[in-house]
């Protein structure tokens, strides 16, 4: 069932910004965690898996098909943040770790909407 999302996540910088970070994160976690499969995939599953079965309603245009708390979602971002911006540093050049750490942080920084959104519901 499709529901009119009310979160302030919709189709803008943020967002995007979010999605990229997101990515980063998926990437350099494994990249940095390859010396023990189990642990990278153990995180991938955490990183990737977790968020797209659980949601706040009201947060995506759908419905999750687990539904948690806002709070429970923000410390979901919170992980997924955290890991885009310490991944990097022992996965990539350190240029690349600037760069990646630079888009978390400005990322949290425009998510703020958000994360005061999720808190409330």
């Amino acid at each position: 069932m499709t529901q009119t999302a009310d979160s302030p996540n919709r189709t803008n910088a943020a967002s995007g910004l979010r999605f990229l970070t997101e990515l980063i994160g998926w990437t350099a976690t494994p990249w940095a965690l390859h010396r023990d499969w189990a642990v990278a995939t153990a995180a991938l599953v955490l990183l990737i898996g977790l968020p797209a079965v659980v949601g706040t309603p009201g947060d995506r245009p759908f419905d999750p098909p687990v539904a948690i708390p806002g709070a429970a979602m923000l410390l979901l971002v919170l992980v997924e943040v955290a890991a885009a911006a310490v991944a990097p540093w022992f996965a990539w050049p350190t240029w690349a770790a600037v760069v990646a750490t630079a888009l978390a942080a400005t990322s949290v920084v425009l998510e703020q909407p958000r994360w005061r959104w999720l808190l409330r519901h």
